[in-house]
């Protein structure tokens, strides 16, 4: 099946929004992604043989219930709150109940690896800005690095989130890994809108719409001017190919920025 580099998904009635799977026309992500929508009192309960996963609080108040425990956790929304991210491993069976009208995304990709299940906290994955004063200070913007293969050397994945500035570009200078990434974006207006690039094809990124980078393509990000825009960034490891902070290839036909002047 061909890949397709976009995605405008829309929830259904039950509150799920589906981003990637395993067999639909992003499965070149190597990975299972949706958004989920809950109702105060709702509950919602994951188990996957086979699979890690990794439950991102996106806004609201919840309660994770899992090997016995309980944890409360809350976010206002992800412009203005650190995030709440739960990564267990294969077979453990994890049930959330929303306190609150809340928003969760899930992360899923195949791993057979045992590992403790960990509960990361603002503080486990501050944010720090990247590139400031660089580029006319025009890809500002901030990044934190929720759990890769430093901090989780057992987990096939990568999750992390960036804030770009009113106007901004993130994703600069222009880079490529080889392996596979996807973009879930938020905008802290209704209207809100940007440009994601992917590849040699460029798209209007909106609320809740996402891009699915296949390895080896370019993709910088910006936002339009008056709007804040939110990426969760999420890759795929290669089996004996792990993405690493040192893996991000700029292209260079762009390296010339780093010392121009502006």
């Amino acid at each position: 099946m061909e890949q397709k580099l976009f995605g405008y998904p829309s929830f259904d009635e039950n509150g799920e929004e589906i981003l990637s799977t395993y067999d639909n026309e992003y499965s070149d992500m190597l990975m299972d992604v949706r958004v989920y929508r809950m109702k105060k009192g709702e509950t919602r309960t994951f188990e996957r043989k086979g699979e890690e996963t990794a439950i991102l609080l996106l806004s609201g108040e919840i309660e994770f219930s899992f090997e016995g425990k309980t944890e409360k956790v809350c976010r206002k929304d992800v412009f203005t709150e650190g995030p709440y991210a739960l990564h267990v491993c294969t077979g453990k069976c994890v049930e959330v109940k929303a306190l609150n009208d809340s928003e969760i995304l899930v992360q899923c990709t195949k791993n057979e690896t045992e590992f403790a299940s960990k509960l990361y906290r603002p503080e486990d994955a501050p944010w720090g800005y990247s590139c400031v004063g660089k580029f006319g200070n025009t890809a500002k913007r901030r990044v934190n690095t929720i759990f890769d293969k430093e901090i989780a050397p057992w987990s096939n994945m990568v999750l992390g989130e960036v804030l770009n500035d009113r106007g901004n570009w993130s994703g600069f200078l222009p880079h490529r890994h080889p392996q596979p990434e996807l973009y879930y974006f938020k905008f802290d207006r209704p209207e809100g809108f940007g440009a994601s690039f992917n590849g040699d094809e460029v798209f209007k990124s909106v609320d809740n719409s996402f891009s699915a980078i296949k390895g080896g393509n370019l993709h910088p990000q910006s936002a339009a001017p008056g709007f804040q825009m939110y990426t969760c960034w999420m890759i795929r490891h290669l089996d004996n190919d792990p993405w690493l902070q040192t893996t991000r290839n700029e292209d260079e036909a762009y390296i010339w920025m780093h010392e121009a002047q502006f």
